[in-house]
């Protein structure tokens, strides 16, 4: 019968892993028994490191450029305003005439 995958994988893993004592296998270990406390002073510099080299790619906007995105934002707030206005007035003024119209309200 012919072997899994899987089983062949972890017999090769099995079998590429150097002997104790030897270099590599001093290394391998020392990384699969890390302290904790150094692990985190690793984990902690790194991203330290990942933040500072995208800080330098952020680009300061000019003042020109905050204005313009203002405005944009300013009209597009308002002309939803209303839009959603116009909306509700009309929704509100069917619904309390279909509601006289039943006889719910004068």
């Amino acid at each position: 019968m012919a072997k899994s995958t899987a089983a062949v994988v972890r017999e090769e893993k099995k079998t590429a892993t150097p002997a104790k004592g030897t270099a590599k296998a001093g290394a391998a270990e020392g990384v699969a028994v890390m302290n904790p406390v150094a692990g985190f002073l690793a984990g902690t510099s790194s991203f330290l490191r990942d933040v500072r080299g995208e800080m330098r790619k952020v680009v300061t906007p000019s003042r020109e450029e905050v204005r313009t995105t203002t405005t944009v934002v300013l009209v597009t707030v308002f002309a939803f305003a209303a839009y959603f206005y116009l909306v509700d007035a009309v929704l509100s003024r069917a619904v309390q005439a279909l509601l006289r119209w039943l006889g719910g309200t004068q």
